[in-house]
């Protein structure tokens, strides 16, 4: 197997998570994937016995809690002769090794396991003896592959502790052990002489005194990258019987993939190029003897984890892209797309990324400025659209009944971008009263006959909506943005004259959103070129300003009523007006106002 060493990058592609925007989620998504924990290594020694079994743990602090181990099926300790119950215990690797790793760290699962009676460990801290279990929901490929359990402030362990009625020692002060783990920091107690120190503090002065070592592991793996198949790229390595492993030397690369009529799979396991003897046979580039080509070639991650950067200069012979064009274009102003790649492909493409940047390729850290990702449109009945369930809306015969525009309007106004929305064909309905409205304020004045004076409220719900949409748009918060446009119609509906300008304005902010009604009035307007060639509208900050504003009231912090005042109106007034209020004054009755806070524009908090 093959690998890249990305955790040699994983404190990067957590920290560097600060330099990017993205959504917290997904920010997240890669931190627990990477799976970041300090903690100490614990040596417990196997009683009557030289061997030793490390563990690792987050929570020193509770060594004297430690009241049984738990290794994983794959653990050597598994296979040690002292062990009594030899047949039970085969038995039980044996189930669990047909199980993936999903189905073993599954929380919710029943806890099973198997004590390797006649095997002992010594908890390092207090010498006492404690029983060790086989069982499958610890992994071999996550730590050690043994763990120390703590019954009284481990959920999980404490669940496993009172179905094999196994010893439950609380060893940090702050919760009701009789009833359920407590998994808090708090003071130590049944700690020896580290009773009535905090946790933070005993947790490495425990690990000093049990010869413990503090550092630091990932659940992140590094990542095998050979597969056994025909379609990817070859890996660029030939294994001579002199020499060993060589690499092909740059001037050879690429290594093609060969050009052949069947690639079926083998029925070794090996990829089908181990049969393509022609291409596997080549000379050695170091000693010029007789070698063998590497037969695995790349997973589909190789690909997709750089291409953007080729696109940018794809016929380039000398190197993967000119300095000046990655300049310009990199890094991606915004990567949206499903929650599925979120996950392993941002995170991948990333520290692809990172090496590129490490080695002088490319001048920037992080590939992707911003991420976000989009939530799916379910059908009607709740469920994920498919075939099988046969509730798939078709959407040829959505255009068809209400047109293009009210489709696409409304697919952005049934719910925020990143929710899972369930698709209502009703729904439609009112996006389409929206677009005639549209279409009804223009054929007011399709003769051309503009008013060029309209009054001030029609103006400022224009510059208002091209705010309101531009700021939208940028956040993708399109559900709102068209909302606004919404009000906007509502509101020119009842004018009785607008202004040429004022309705351009409004078209353009339209157009992203209903393209074919928004080019349809534009040219009727008598406007020559089409209106995706204008510029994004400005808008009038003066116009849009309001004279009033309403402000919140609170006492103690508790939203209580609010009041509608005049913009700059003076801190002391505005006190005055809030506490003269019905609802406030008998809330407030007989009670000692201690202070009043004001934050201008905002809020009145009474704190009593």
């Amino acid at each position: 197997q093959w690998m890249l060493a990305i955790t040699k990058y994983a404190d990067r592609l957590i920290s560097d998570l600060e330099t990017v925007d993205y959504s917290e989620k997904i920010k997240t998504q890669q931190i627990n994937w990477i799976g970041k924990s300090e903690g100490a290594l614990m040596k417990f020694r196997i009683a009557n016995n030289d061997e030793k079994i490390e563990v690792f743990t987050t929570r020193p602090d509770t060594l004297f809690g430690c009241t049984y181990l738990v290794v994983a099926p794959e653990h050597e300790l598994v296979q040690n002769k002292n062990i009594e119950n030899r047949e039970e215990v085969n038995e039980y690797v044996k189930e669990a090794k047909n199980k993936s790793d999903l189905e073993r760290g599954e929380l919710n699962k029943e806890k099973t396991g198997v004590e390797l009676k006649g095997v002992k460990a010594i908890n390092p801290i207090n010498g006492e003896e404690v029983p060790i279990f086989v069982a499958d929901y610890v992994l071999s490929g996550y730590g050690t592959g043994a763990i120390m359990a703590v019954p009284a402030h481990d959920e999980r362990d404490y669940e496993f502790a009172q179905k094999f009625n196994l010893k439950i020692v609380e060893v940090i002060s702050g919760g009701d052990v009789e009833k359920e783990s407590y998994a808090g920091e708090g003071k130590l107690k049944n700690s020896g002489e580290f009773n009535g120190m905090n946790s933070e503090e005993a947790k490495w002065k425990i690990t000093e005194k049990a010869g413990g070592e503090r550092t630091t592991q990932y659940k992140l793996r590094d990542w095998v990258f050979s597969r056994q198949h025909y379609w990817g790229e070859p890996i660029p390595l030939v294994f001579c019987e002199k020499c060993g492993w060589v690499a092909v030397p740059e001037e050879k690369l690429p290594v093609e993939l060969p050009e052949v009529e069947s690639y079926e799979p083998t029925d070794t396991g090996e990829s089908p190029l181990a049969l393509m003897e022609d291409w596997v046979k080549t000379t050695c580039p170091k000693c010029g003897g007789e070698a063998k080509r590497e037969t695995d070639t790349m997973p589909n991650w190789a690909g997709s984890s750089w291409y953007f950067l080729r696109y940018i200069d794809p016929k380039n012979s000398e190197v993967l892209a000119d300095k000046e064009k990655l300049k310009y274009w990199m890094p991606v102003d915004l990567y949206n797309g499903g929650m599925e790649h979120t996950t392993l492909h941002l995170l991948y493409s990333r520290f692809w990324n990172k090496f590129l940047y490490d080695i002088g390729v490319v001048s920037f850290s992080e590939p992707y400025k911003k991420r976000r990702s989009h939530g799916i449109v379910l059908a009607e009945d709740g469920r994920k659209m498919s075939k099988s369930f046969g509730n798939v809306i078709n959407p040829d015969e959505i255009v068809k009944r209400f047109g293009a525009d009210s489709l696409r309007l409304y697919e952005m106004f049934m719910g925020p971008f990143s929710e899972m929305i369930p698709w209502n064909t009703d729904g439609l309905v009112g996006v389409k009263k929206f677009l005639e409205k549209v279409w009804g304020i223009q054929k007011k004045v399709e003769n051309g006959v503009f008013f060029e004076q309209s009054n001030g409220e029609e103006r400022k719900i224009t510059h208002k909506t091209v705010k309101k949409v531009g700021e939208d748009i940028e956040v993708m918060k399109f559900n709102t943005a068209v909302a606004q446009m919404m009000i906007w119609a509502n509101e020119t509906t009842k004018e009785k004259e607008i202004k040429k300008n004022d309705f351009e304005m409004f078209l353009k902010v339209l157009a992203p959103f209903a393209p074919h009604i928004a080019e349809e009035i534009w040219k009727r307007l008598g406007n020559k070129e089409s209106i995706f060639k204008e510029g994004w509208p400005a808008y009038d900050k003066e116009i849009i300003k309001d004279e009033k504003i309403i402000l919140v009231i609170q006492i103690n912090g508790k939203v209580r009523d609010e009041i509608e005042t005049e913009i700059g109106i003076e801190e002391e007034e505005i006190k005055k007006k809030a506490l003269s209020l019905e609802k406030i004054k008998k809330i407030i009755e007989g009670k000692e106002i201690k202070k009043i806070v004001f934050v201008k524009g905002k809020l009145i908090n009474i704190v009593i």
